[in-house]
C-alpha cells in the first residue's frame, strides 16, 4: 500500500529473459502473500534475519497471541483443532516453535509445564485432545472422548523437546516413564507415532538406550513398510488405515536432520531420493502441500505456510541449495 513507509519486499515475477527464481524468492512471495503472521515471523528469522535475537522476540510476539490463561495454547495453533480452548497438541507445537528460536527454556518452560501438569491423564501422559474441544470445530479424524487416554503422539515430542532444552520438571518424570514404556511396547504403528517416537528418543538423555530403540523402530519401519523408498514408485506403498489416499511418509519426515537417530535407518541414496522429492513436491505458487485429509479450506490456507517452513528448514539440514 502506497505511503505506509513498509520496506519493498520482492519484486513482480521475472521477466522472460531473467534468470528463474530461487527456490527460496518464490517460498518467500508465497509466505508473505498467504502465511499466518506467526509463519511469517518464523521464515523471517530462519531465511532473512540471520536468526537474531531481534527475529527470535518477533516469532515469540506472534506466539504469545495463541497463548490462553491457564498456562496453554489454543486459537487454532494447530490448525485442525479450532476454537479458543487450550490443547496439548497446541502446547506440543507452541514448543516446536520456541525449541527452533532457542527459546525453550526459563520462566517459559515452568509456565508450559504447570500446563502439562494440570491436563495430564493418570499415567501423568498427555492426551491428544480434551474433552474442551467438544463444541468447536476440528478434524473428524480427530477423536474428542469424555476421557482420553494417554497418547505417545501427543506426550512424545513435548518430552524429547523439554530434555533437550534441559528443562526440569517433576512432570518431566512419570512422562519420560510412559513415552519409554510406549516405545518398547511398538510392535505395530502408523507414521505419525513413528515421527513422534522418533522426537522423544532424539532428546531423551539415555542416549545408549534412545539408540538402541531407535535401532529397534527402524528396522520396524523398513519391515511394515512406513517409509516410502522409492519415490517413484510410491503408488505401490499402502498408506497407514485411516490416512488420505497418498499420505505417504517419506525418509526425511522422520530424519527432519542429519543429526536425528532415525537418519541411520535409510541408506544415502534413499536419504538423497527423499530429498529430491521433497524438493520437487514446491508447488507453482511457491508453497509446499498440504499431503493430509483436508477437510477446511481454512485449514489447508493456514497449514500450507507451515508446511513450506518445515520443508525449507529439512533441505537446508541436509546442505540442499535454496
Amino acid at each position: 500500500m502506497a505511503g505506509t513507509g513498509a520496506s519493498p519486499r520482492p519484486s513482480s515475477p521475472s521477466s522472460p529473459s531473467s534468470p528463474p527464481a530461487s527456490r527460496l524468492a518464490r517460498a518467500e512471495a508465497f509466505i508473505w502473500s498467504t502465511a499466518r503472521v506467526l509463519e511469517q515471523r518464523r521464515f523471517a528469522y530462519h531465511f532473512l534475519a540471520g536468526e537474531s535475537d531481534a527475529a527470535a522476540d518477533a516469532v515469540e510476539t506472534a506466539l504469545n497471541a495463541y497463548g490462553t490463561e491457564d498456562d496453554g495454547y489454543g486459537h487454532a495453533l494447530e490448525p485442525d483443532l479450532r476454537g479458543p480452548v487450550s490443547q496439548p497438541l497446541h502446547t506440543g507445537h507452541a514448543l516446536r516453535v520456541l525449541d527452533t528460536i532457542g527459546r525453550c527454556s526459563g520462566r517459559r518452560a515452568d509456565h508450559v509445564c504447570r500446563y502439562l501438569t494440570a491436563v495430564s491423564t493418570p499415567e501423568g501422559a498427555l492426551p491428544a485432545v480434551l474433552p474442551s474441544q467438544r463444541g468447536y470445530p476440528h478434524a473428524p479424524f480427530v477423536p474428542v472422548v469424555d476421557d482420553p487416554p494417554s497418547e505417545l503422539l501427543a506426550t512424545g515430542p513435548v518430552v524429547g523437546l523439554l530434555h533437550r532444552n534441559e528443562v526440569w520438571h517433576a512432570w518431566l518424570f512419570r512422562a519420560t516413564e510412559f513415552c519409554w514404556a510406549a516405545v518398547d511396547a511398538l510392535k505395530t504403528s502408523h507414521p505419525y507415532e513413528i515421527e513422534a517416537a522418533v522426537a522423544f528418543l532424539d532428546g531423551v538423555p539415555d542416549r545408549p538406550r534412545a539408540r538402541a530403540a531407535a535401532d529397534r523402530l527402524g528396522r520396524l519401519v523398513r519391515e511394515q513398510h512406513l517409509a516410502v523408498l522409492d519415490p517413484a514408485r510410491r503408488d505401490t506403498y499402502e498408506v497407514a488405515p485411516g490416512y488420505a489416499p497418498g499420505e505417504h511418509h517419506f525418509p526425511h519426515d522422520y530424519a527432519k536432520a542429519p543429526e536425528s537417530l532415525a537418519c541411520a535407518w535409510f541408506t544415502d541414496e534413499e536419504m538423497a531420493r527423499s530429498l529430491d522429492h521433497l524438493e520437487s513436491e514446491q508447488q507453482e505458487d511457491g508453497g509446499w502441500p498440504v499431503n493430509w485429509r483436508h477437510w477446511s479450506p481454512a485449514v489447508v490456507l493456514e497449514a500450507r505456510p507451515l508446511v513450506t517452513v518445515e520443508a525449507l528448514r529439512t533441505l537446508r539440514a541436509y546442505g540442499r541449495p535454496l
